[in-house]
């Protein structure tokens, strides 16, 4: 019950709790009400899961990390693949096994017009025949047989195997023929040397396989058009066509003029020079007078100041 005190103010009875009760809380102002839910809420802790946090916190990176951890881990493994599969070049005795030397492929295509062709060009006049010139054949039958019979591996490096012919019906001995070629890119001087490749002549069954790199042909002067169509020979210098290094039995016989008789240097410039276009090799000029002759440089028809040379490393 209420009353007025002596100054004039109502008084306010005040309920005591009832015993045993605990004291009703004191209402707070709307202001404090609305305060506290905000203090709570910055209390409470996120309920966010790993990779959103990830993503929050990172952005783009996220995503990026486990791909680069899963192509690391398929590198090692191809790695590892590769180290377990290698083959062992040691023996039992724990000696090194000999190397064999590697076959590098070049291609191997029939005459056909259109193949790739290098070879030196039909001088404008043709010279005369030398004095002491041998006799040869003018024109075959047309058609080249395998020289048969394989030889050993000249020199070191990457195997380069190839197969001599000769045109039927020129009265050559192909046997001689095919041992002078031999002789010839077998030499340390020729394109083996120091290492850079070897040599070996196969016979006929390694010809029926195709398996060798390249061949060296003998054609007389008038099948050169049928073996180096195009290429413009005039049945007098020899050529490259696809994979044969063709020599004109002409060439082979007489040599040429300015070689001054000295036909078996010729014969080994003539077949180093076409082999070399076999190999990949282009024309060169004369570097300058009184040098050797590149054996690239076309010395069938002119040594153009320089000496008389046949090997590419003499």
């Amino acid at each position: 019950m209420s009353g007025r005190r002596a100054d004039g103010r109502d008084a306010v009875r005040v309920r005591s709790a009832r015993p045993g009760t605990a004291p009703s809380r004191p209402r707070h102002g709307p202001l404090v009400a609305a305060a506290e839910p905000r203090a709570a809420r910055r209390r409470a802790p996120e309920s966010v899961g790993p990779l959103r946090g990830l993503v929050r916190r990172y952005g783009w990176r996220a995503y990026a990390i486990p791909f680069l951890t899963l192509a690391t881990l398929v590198a090692l493994v191809d790695v590892a693949a590769d180290g377990a599969t290698s083959t062992d070049t040691t023996g039992a005795a724990g000696v090194a096994a000999q190397p064999t030397p590697s076959v590098l492929p070049m291609p191997v295509t029939d005459v056909e017009p259109g193949a790739p062709a290098q070879g030196d060009a039909e001088p404008s006049e043709l010279p005369a025949p030398a004095a002491d010139a041998t006799t040869y054949v003018e024109q075959g039958a047309g058609t080249v047989s395998v020289v048969d019979g394989s030889g050993p591996v000249h020199g070191t490096g990457p195997l380069r195997r190839f197969v001599v012919e000769v045109e039927d019906g020129i009265d050559v001995d192909g046997g001689a023929f095919a041992a002078a070629v031999e002789a010839t890119l077998g030499d340390p001087r020729s394109w083996g040397n120091g290492g850079r490749m070897s040599f070996q002549r196969v016979g006929v069954a390694e010809a029926a396989a195709s398996q060798y790199e390249f061949k060296v042909t003998l054609v007389s002067p008038g099948s050169m058009e049928r073996y180096c169509p195009g290429v413009g020979t005039g049945g007098y210098t020899s050529c490259r066509y696809g994979e044969r290094a063709v020599i004109n039995l002409a060439r082979w016989a007489t040599a040429v003029p300015h070689y001054d008789g000295d036909i078996p240097t010729y014969r080994q410039y003539v077949v180093n020079h076409e082999v070399g276009h076999a190999l990949g090799q282009g024309h060169v000029d004369c570097p300058a007078p009184g040098q050797l002759a590149p054996v690239m440089v076309q010395q069938t028809l002119s040594l153009d100041g320089c000496a008389r040379n046949a090997w590419p490393y003499p």
